[in-house]
């Protein structure tokens, strides 16, 4: 296969595979431990989860401008 190809092909699955990881981390944490709902308990918790979120997801999205940035 052409190594340009090959580059290109890696990107593509190492994109989907942090974004599929980072979207099980946030939903297991975010409905399995209930930190994703507003229903009176866990209010810190809550709070904290969605901090993380939005942080968590400016960064993913840094990593692929990172990644994507540099041509083939």
């Amino acid at each position: 296969m052409d190594p340009v190809v090959s580059a290109f092909m890696q990107r593509i699955v190492w994109s989907l595979t942090s974004a599929l990881v980072w979207l099980m981390i946030n939903a297991v944490a975010g409905l399995k431990f209930e930190l994703a709902f507003f229903d009176g308990n866990h209010r810190i918790g809550t709070i904290l989860f969605y901090c993380w979120l939005v942080g968590s997801i400016f960064l993913l999205f840094r990593l692929f401008k990172r990644w994507w940035k540099e041509h083939l």
